[in-house]
């Protein structure tokens, strides 16, 4: 736009400036935004048809609830944008649940257990990794193998019971205890967010995962080993899920076999919802976390307006669909192109 037309539409250098800043924003973050959109509306539903919805303690529960769902779904949003997937994580959170439980009911300390539970995840984790990225098999049959016998392992340990969890161990305020009346669980959560959306948008790792993700034949030829960045994205994966059946265990005050089932939907759903690419390359914490809190709200809302826990199972599941079906058609196709 010329000084003149500027002067016409009554803008000088600087709100023109201001305008096409905002406007390539805009642009560049949509997708965020009209998800953003989307939870606002949702909250605004479920805020007017419920009495509950948007009182202290509802707030408090859920944010408690999510916690799990946000540790884990950092985690399966490097993995992703790397242009893999792990449907593991539901079976490890069993099987951190079941170790925690056996271990701590055996007389275990604390300290302890909670090493061995993040060590057994970050465990699957590493046989995961090494064996899709180091033998080139999918990793979609890898973790599918591995969601069969890390929850048969657990089954195993357990031997199909619940075990109790005593709230006299120090290890319970992980899921919980507060800090400043809020959540300990949250807490954690949020650093995690947090430090995994730097890492993402800002360190050398989370370039290499995007890269990866984009053409990893290119970032393979600039000297980096790929295959060991796509291992430590399926570590991380296993130790995150070790760590959400810490807290969901813990807030139980139990340990099963049972627990974490179908877990993995949900984080899926929550990191496609938010714009990261099942194609790999295109990766984004903010809508990862975002979709985490769209589900989230939508079982809480649906809950409190007493809707049947199957009508909430067949709505997550539309919601998953729906999600495959943009990301396919458009980040599939903006790919392409």
């Amino acid at each position: 736009m010329s000084k003149e037309e500027m002067k016409r539409n009554g803008l000088n250098l600087e709100q023109y400036t201001f305008h096409t800043k905002l406007f390539s924003w805009i642009s560049e973050h949509k997708q965020i935004l009209s998800i953003f959109f989307i939870l606002l509306i949702l909250s605004t539903y479920f805020g007017m048809t419920t009495s509950s919805f948007f009182s202290s303690s509802n707030f408090m529960n859920l944010i408690q609830q999510l916690a799990p769902n946000l540790i884990v779904v950092v985690a399966m949003t490097f993995i992703i944008t790397t242009g893999g997937i792990d449907l593991s994580v539901g079976s490890v959170i069993a099987l951190s649940s079941a170790i925690t439980a056996t271990l701590l009911d055996s007389g275990m300390n604390s300290s302890i257990t909670f090493i061995i539970v993040l060590l057994a995840g970050v465990g699957v984790g590493l046989l995961n990794g090494y064996i899709s990225a180091y033998h080139n098999i999918p990793p979609f049959i890898v973790t599918l193998s591995s969601m069969i016998y890390v929850r048969g392992i657990s089954l195993l340990i357990t031997g199909g019971y619940s075990i109790a969890i005593s709230r006299e161990h120090g290890l319970t305020n992980i899921g919980i205890g507060t800090l400043f009346e809020i959540p300990v669980s949250a807490l954690i959560a949020i650093i995690i967010a947090i430090l995994g959306a730097i890492a993402l948008k800002s360190s050398r790792f989370g370039i290499y995962v995007t890269g990866i993700g984009a053409n990893e034949e290119s970032v393979r030829r600039s000297g980096v080993d790929t295959r060991r960045v796509k291992l430590l994205t399926f570590v991380l994966s296993g130790g995150a899920a070790a760590l959400a059946g810490l807290i969901i265990s813990s807030r139980l005050g139990s340990g099963s076999s049972n627990l974490g089932t179908m877990f993995e939907l949900d984080v899926i759903a929550a990191v496609v919802l938010g714009g990261t690419s099942l194609m790999g390359g295109k990766g984004t914490m903010i809508g990862s976390l975002i979709g985490v809190a769209i589900i989230g709200v939508i079982n809480n809302g649906l809950t409190l307006m007493q809707v049947s826990p199957d009508i909430i199972q067949i709505i997550q599941g539309l919601v998953l669909l729906l999600a495959v079906i943009l990301n396919i058609r458009v980040f599939g196709y903006r790919r392409k192109g």
